[in-house]
């Protein structure tokens, strides 16, 4: 969208149209901007221009002179600044309707086809379980156990809230909602049946349920991938509108509109009066003031309001505009200022009358690293005694290919900084660490993870290890070790540690991972800031959950081979 001219002067000509369209006198209708004091006669004639406008069913556009005349309010900067009021003629291009569904529309056709799989896979279940059991049921027991199955499954995952519209597409909070009717539905299902003595109940229903909840899984990241392959391409998106000062709205704008798989599209901004050059300047599409947001909503088809946490916003207006967007079906927003804090670090809670933001700190000792060292011991243990035939394999591969050493060894620091060996199959050439410098000299602009594309060290079974990450599978005698976690930011080098800044060295703080945050969102195709921004957000808040969720989505980032060179 073309950013909009904003406090042009119109000509005569449209000035004089102006005044027919509105009914006004043309003197009302200046270029210069009026300052007044809020009194009982202003605030009468702005309500009763704004019941007139709301009578013609105008949004105060002009359809040919497209002059939009608003009443503009400014928020005051402190407690006690009495609010001014401006009357200003503005130039701005057109609404642009949506030509697409909104969240709305879009969001309930997802949610129910979601659902209708729901159904599918709570039956399929219980057929898959029932011969498992070797519990026999008769015809009409069976049918009544696979309809119900299909009724009960869906209505569990509809009480742990797996079917909210502000969780569609985004975060983890459908795979949790999913993981939380797994268990309510085991609880629930198995204590009766304990109490009536249905044990063939209960033994269906504990093979049924864990099936079901992989198979809605499935569901919603097959979902999911096709739902963000049409918001890559514009559609089923979320349309907002960012609400506050210039450069608080160019921040939060860079961060919504940062990730593709996001779903967001930012159709404009609405700053105060005195940030419109400042917003243009930095390339924001002004469309409108604070006040004119309720308005813009219609004019625009947003679903969607975002407000900064800048001083234009602060005080009384947020509370007016959350009056104002009653009953218009659009989502508020608000940025609390936080950067890379997850929602389970944060909580509303009241003191003396105010909803505070209490922010936990995040952890990193106690019970939770202990939950966290004995899943890795468990999974790794089972991994390594299901793919011990692999490994054999690949060694040998490896070994057959130019007679060189089949394991890399190589010093990386862990967590506290401290060092460990690191174990990988080698895939490059037995000099590489000696081209290494040449290699760098060569390509000054990789930053401090050295990663090519086209390495020349790597050999021809080295590029098949790498393009499907079996070259990292070693690791997992690292993990058996201690000395790094299935899931965590990938161990550095010495000489990249010592070229991190004050933040990055955050990423110490937590053992270092076979797979992370940084593995499922593009690997080696990531900058270095974005790289150090993703495991910052693991280091900050890490949960049980988020391990088991990246873990899930490492098997399609490998499968997908996106960014593995």
């Amino acid at each position: 969208m073309a950013s909009p001219e904003f406090f042009t002067a119109p000509t005569g000509a449209e000035q004089e149209r102006a005044r027919v369209h509105d009914g006004s006198p043309s003197e009302e209708r200046d270029s210069s901007v009026e300052r007044r004091a809020p009194d009982a006669s202003t605030a009468s004639d702005h309500r009763d221009a704004q019941l007139e406008r709301q009578t013609h069913g105008s949004n105060d556009l002009s359809p040919d002179t497209r002059s939009l005349d608003r009443t503009l309010r400014r928020p005051a900067d402190t407690a006690g600044e009495s609010t001014s009021r401006e009357r200003a003629t503005e130039v701005v291009a057109p609404p642009v309707p949506p030509r697409v569904p909104g969240l709305a529309a879009w969001s309930r056709r997802y949610t129910t086809s979601v659902a209708v799989w729901d159904v599918a896979v709570g039956m399929l279940a219980v057929l898959i379980a029932v011969p498992l059991s070797n519990i026999p049921f008769d015809q009409h027991k069976m049918v009544a156990l696979v309809l119900g199955a299909g009724a009960a499954w869906p209505v569990a995952i509809a009480i742990s809230r797996g079917y909210e519209r502000n969780s569609i597409g985004v975060g983890d909070d459908e795979l949790r909602a999913v993981m939380r009717a797994v268990v309510f539905a085991v609880a629930v299902g198995a204590f009766p049946a304990a109490i009536t003595h249905s044990l063939g109940v209960v033994a269906t229903s504990v093979i049924a349920v864990p099936v079901a909840g992989f198979g809605s899984m499935v569901v919603r990241f097959v979902a999911r991938r096709a739902l963000h392959r049409r918001q890559r391409a514009g559609r089923n998106v979320r349309r907002v509108i960012v609400v506050g000062s210039a450069y608080a709205a160019l921040d939060l704008t860079t961060v919504l509109t940062r990730e593709q798989n996001a779903g967001i599209q930012v159709i404009g901004v609405c700053v105060p009066h005195a940030d419109v050059a400042r917003a243009r300047d930095a390339g924001l599409a002004v469309i409108g003031d604070l006040d004119q947001v309720p308005d813009l909503i219609r004019s625009y088809g947003a679903d969607s309001i975002a407000v900064t946490g800048s001083d234009a916003t602060r005080h009384n207006y947020l509370r007016e505009l959350s009056w104002a967007l009653e009953g218009a079906g659009v989502e508020l927003l608000v940025h609390p200022g936080l950067v890379e804090v997850a929602g389970p670090r944060m909580h509303i809670r009241p003191y003396v009358g105010l909803p505070l933001l209490h922010v936990e700190q995040p952890h990193f000792t106690g019970w939770r690293r202990f939950v966290k060292r004995a899943t890795d011991l468990i999974l790794t243990g089972l991994g390594l005694l299901v793919i011990s035939p692999v490994l054999a394999g690949l060694a040998v591969a490896v070994k057959l290919q130019d007679g060189g050493p089949v394991i890399f060894r190589q010093t990386r620091v862990g967590l506290d900084g401290s060092t460990f060996t690191m174990f990988k199959f080698r895939s490059m050439h037995t000099d590489a660490e000696a081209r290494l410098a040449e290699l760098r000299a060569a390509n000054p602009t990789m930053g401090t993870m050295f990663k090519m594309e086209d390495d020349p060290r790597v050999t021809r079974v080295g590029r098949f290890l790498r393009r499907f990450s079996l070259d990292e599978l070693p690791q997992l005698f690292n993990v058996l070790a201690g000395s790094m976690s299935l899931v965590g930011p990938r161990p550095p080098l010495q000489s990249e540690v010592d070229g991190y800044e004050d933040h990055a060295r955050r990423r110490l703080l937590v053992t270092p991972g076979l797979t992370g945050l940084w593995q499922v969102s593009g690997r080696s195709l990531l900058s270095w800031e974005e790289t150090v921004r993703l495991d910052l957000r693991y280091v900050e808040n890490w949960t049980l959950t988020l391990d088991l969720l990246i873990l899930w989505k490492t098997f399609f980032a490998v499968v997908a081979r996106r960014g593995a060179f």
